[in-house]
């Protein structure tokens, strides 16, 4: 009877360890656990009770890193403690890990230096494609990922690349729905509360919005902020509800400022939403739909960025250059008259 050779404590088993306790040759246990393989009924049964006894787990990421398809994702996203990110984040880790795909998360935050030692690191990681879902790393960098065969998919930014898929939302059909929302409320003095440092996709609404709503001949009150947190959209209704000619409309680039322009409005001035004062964000987070906000905003398509994510890792490299665009859709709440 062979003694059994457990691996020596807090050490995984590793599959020589299984060939030594089934008394089999190492490739017996390497083709037991490779689909399609050639391996004796007798010799498999050995195998598995074995590992089993080891609780031994095949190292799927090492096998195959050699196979593009099986080495990880790597996602750059910063700011994972606002709620986009982090809900994004959730739909794209869980289609991911559905597709039966490995991801890692690289935090880049808001320093470009920092995030461009994130996206090296994607290049050390030897990643099959890089999701880049934050503004933050330059376009130089994201450059050099393509140069090197890597595939790159970015997640609402403007980047003239080549050989990149491109996941953005039809911020023009939306921003037109804004303005129009807002005609339809009646609203004639209209404020946009925005940040100072914009992304791409905040530029992209902030100057759309604006252009929609001149042709209307109003022109927004502009408030830009340091940053795009709940404060900053207090900050914003406390400036503009002291002014001589407050708004009767604001369109905040997120939810976030959202919610801070409502509580201050609320709390602070004793605005009644939407009698008022009518409030329009962007995004859709899970805390719009509470009862103490009850935001009208325009929701980000979570799961179809997800699914585009997923296929687009499908797609050969020369064919990245696509673009794929989807649509923001209203959700009508209770802070816009209808």
């Amino acid at each position: 009877m062979k003694a059994k050779l457990p691996p020596p404590n807090g050490t995984a088993a590793s599959a020589s360890d299984v060939a030594r306790l089934a008394g089999v040759s190492r490739s017996a246990v390497s083709r037991t656990f490779t689909d399609g393989a050639s391996v004796s009924a007798d010799t498999r049964a050995k195998v598995l009770r074995a590992a089993e006894e080891l609780h031994y787990h095949v190292n799927f990421l090492a096998r195959g890193l050699s196979k593009q398809e099986s080495r990880p994702v790597c996602i750059l996203v910063s700011n994972l403690h606002k709620p986009y990110h982090a809900q994004l984040l959730d739909h794209i880790t869980t289609a991911l890990q559905k597709a039966q795909r490995i991801s890692i998360i690289i935090n880049v935050g808001d320093d470009p230096a920092a995030a461009s030692g994130a996206l090296e690191q994607t290049l050390n990681y030897r990643a099959s494609a890089t999701i880049v879902l934050s503004g933050s790393p330059p376009a130089h960098m994201v450059r050099r990922c393509v140069e090197v065969g890597q595939s790159v998919i970015l997640v609402n930014r403007a980047d003239d690349l080549p050989d990149v898929r491109h996941i953005s939302i039809d911020y023009e059909t939306a921003m037109r729905n804004a303005v129009q929302m807002f005609m339809r409320a009646g609203c004639q003095k209209i404020a946009l509360v925005s940040r100072a440092v914009r992304t791409p996709s905040l530029l992209a609404r902030e100057e759309l919005f604006s252009a929609f709503l001149r042709a209307q001949n109003i022109t927004p009150q502009l408030w830009r902020g340091a940053s795009t947190s709940y404060q900053a959209g207090q900050q914003a209704m406390r400036e503009l509800l002291v002014g001589l000619d407050p708004p009767d409309g604001v369109f905040c680039i997120n939810d976030l400022m959202a919610c801070g322009c409502i509580d201050t409005a609320r709390h602070e001035f004793k605005r009644r939403l939407p009698e008022d004062l009518c409030i329009l964000g962007f995004d859709d987070i899970a805390q719009a739909a509470w009862a103490g906000y009850n935001l009208t905003t325009f929701a980000q398509p979570y799961a179809e960025i997800a699914q585009a994510v997923v296929q687009s890792l499908a797609v050969q490299p020369s064919a990245h250059n696509a673009k794929i665009i989807l649509y923001a859709r209203p959700v009508w709440r209770g802070t816009m008259r209808s």
